[in-house]
């Protein structure tokens, strides 16, 4: 069972590396914040990396929204370290990434699920959970129903 909405947003401790910086979580208090779990076995997690991309760069100058990837290993292939890093730079993650080999971060959200994605709100509570291949499609909806909510308020 993955988090109950209105939860905060867990801490981000304990992972095995972190790839393109760690998140400072004093920078995210007042930011919105979208966590997506993933694994390098995963193809429709694949599929969906391009749209995470056009997410971060639109959706950070739109409503100032940080984007952080968690790689979650499904199988003992997905530990590979190399190889998830070769991904993150063949499919341009710039954002955080954990490399979560551990699942501290996947025990924290209690995630079952890749892809699986959950939206926190300015103030850090969770608003949104979606996994699997069709929550991609919610997640956008989501975003904008929230985000842009918030800025008229």
């Amino acid at each position: 069972m993955a988090l109950r909405l209105r939860a905060e947003l867990p801490a981000l401790e304990g992972v095995t590396e972190w790839v393109n910086g760690a998140p400072d979580m004093a920078q995210l208090q007042g930011r919105p914040v979208l966590v997506h779990f993933w694994a390098v076995s995963c193809s429709c997690c694949k599929d969906g990396l391009p749209i995470l991309n056009d997410w971060r760069d639109r959706f950070q100058a739109q409503y100032g929204l940080q984007l952080i990837g968690v790689h979650m290993p499904r199988t003992e292939q997905d530990r590979n370290i190399a190889e998830t890093k070769r991904m993150i730079e063949q499919y341009k993650l710039r954002h955080p990434v954990a490399i979560d080999n551990e699942q501290t971060v996947n025990d924290a959200f209690l995630n079952e699920y890749v892809p699986a994605y959950y939206l926190f709100d300015a103030q850090g509570q969770m608003r949104f959970y979606g996994a699997g291949e069709k929550a991609l499609g919610m997640v956008e909806q989501r975003i904008h129903k929230l985000l842009g909510s918030q800025e008229e308020a």
